[in-house]
């Protein structure tokens, strides 16, 4: 009962721990948005809490790429790390906003000023995308509810507080590249779309 049930004990403790490993790394801000249609997405939906809840069917965000950052009032910072267009004809920003303001932060002008967008509370659901040269505008999705394909709760955002972000928006034609994001009083910013891999 030696050196051989130590072996063994060793052994099972190194599975659980992988096996728990596993459970907890399912892929970050996956799927589970629905279209218009009411029919399930790839891309990331959000939660109430503003979280994302899903699988791993979206696009990953590399930390350090940055497509764009933007300096709004209050000491507010959105960073843009992803836009990726898949092949279901969808448009999933991602990124990150970060309260550098001496107050707390609620999202509540950047809904935008449309009553359907009521049931979204304070998100990002007034983020557009431009094709200037298209002269396209494109908005974020909604779910048959009404509430949009974005994240929602963004409230109580306290001092040096991040927290991440995304929304889903329809697909310009897959020749256009650079769009333009722009949030309600937020400056626009340029950013690159890319498609996903796979």
């Amino acid at each position: 009962m030696g050196i051989r049930h130590r072996g063994t004990t060793t052994v099972a403790v190194a599975a659980v721990a992988a096996l728990t490993l596993a459970a907890c790394g399912g892929g970050g801000g996956g799927g589970g948005g629905k279209k218009a249609d009411g029919k399930t997405s790839s891309s990331a939906s959000a939660t109430q809490d503003g979280s994302t809840a899903g699988g791993d069917a979206s696009p990953s965000v590399t930390p350090t790429q940055i497509l764009a950052q933007i300096k709004g009032e209050q000491g507010i910072t959105v960073v843009i790390n992803s836009a990726v267009r898949d092949a279901d004809g969808f448009v999933t920003v991602q990124g990150s906003l970060t309260n550098n303001g001496d107050s707390v932060f609620n999202a509540t002008t950047w809904r935008g000023p449309e009553t359907a967008l009521i049931p979204s509370g304070p998100s990002v659901a007034g983020a557009v995308l431009v094709d200037e040269a298209g002269k396209k505008r494109y908005y974020v999705l909604r779910d048959t509810d009404g509430k949009c394909l974005c994240t929602m709760g963004l409230t109580l955002i306290q001092p040096e507080e991040t927290r991440p972000i995304f929304a889903q928006f329809p697909s310009p034609p897959s020749a256009t590249t650079q769009v333009e994001f722009e949030l309600p009083t937020m400056p626009p910013a340029k950013i690159t779309i890319s498609d996903s891999e796979g």
